[in-house]
């Protein structure tokens, strides 16, 4: 079930776009199966998809995760995020094809990133929250913070992008996560894209570097 995860954090008003949570009342339809809204403007929390109530419990729940697209979904990106049941993008989508694209595999987490403009990327948040399979996890492009997010014993993860450099590691108990840049190679860095499995509320990172060019 997803539900908003925050302890403390509240709804930021639909004309600001600065912090969105989650509700399962904003989520129809399933992934990969003509659903409704597959290729509709975004909700609060650019959610659309079933709830993780809908994938069965003897496997874990897997999240794919990715940022810094800027307009550029490789085929091998698109091919390591098959068969996940969620997807994450951390920010600088680049256009809202990438988008469509995404929610065409499963349902989608977006929020904007600094090079994110026009209206549809003004329907984003900066900032979204959201429970999948038993843990919170807060999404931002540049270096969100936990703010309260999650209840007491509570798997919580941060995810951020921007910095176009993959990394995973525990502080606190909390996972932070930048699963790098899926986009167009840079600096000589690879492209690389995330997955995270939840199982019984406990999450495992993995960072996938894509071939090709």
């Amino acid at each position: 079930m997803r539900t908003a995860c925050s302890t403390t954090a509240s709804q930021a008003a639909p004309s600001t776009r600065t912090e969105a949570t989650v509700t399962d009342e904003r989520m129809t339809g399933r992934p990969g199966r003509g659903r409704p809204g597959a290729d509709s403007p975004a909700t609060d929390a650019s959610v659309i998809g079933a709830s993780a109530a809908d994938v069965p419990r003897s496997r874990p729940f897997v999240v794919g995760v990715l940022s810094d697209t800027h307009g550029h979904l490789h085929p091998d990106v698109l091919k390591h995020l098959e068969g996940v049941d969620h997807i994450v993008h951390a920010g600088d989508i680049g256009t809202p094809e990438v988008l469509r694209a995404l929610r065409r595999i499963a349902p989608v987490t977006a929020v904007r990133g600094n090079v994110d403009a026009g209206g549809w990327a003004d329907a984003l948040p900066s900032r979204a929250q959201v429970e999948l399979a038993e843990a919170c996890v807060v999404v931002g492009h540049v270096a969100p913070r936990r703010d309260g997010a999650g209840r007491p014993g509570q798997t919580v993860v941060v995810i951020a992008g921007h910095s176009h450099i993959a990394a995973a590691e525990w502080r606190d108990g909390v996972l932070y996560l930048n699963p790098g840049s899926a986009g167009p190679r840079r600096w000589g860095r690879p492209r690389t894209v995330a997955r995270i499995e939840i199982s019984a509320g406990r999450a495992s990172p993995h960072i996938i570097t894509v071939d090709g060019d």
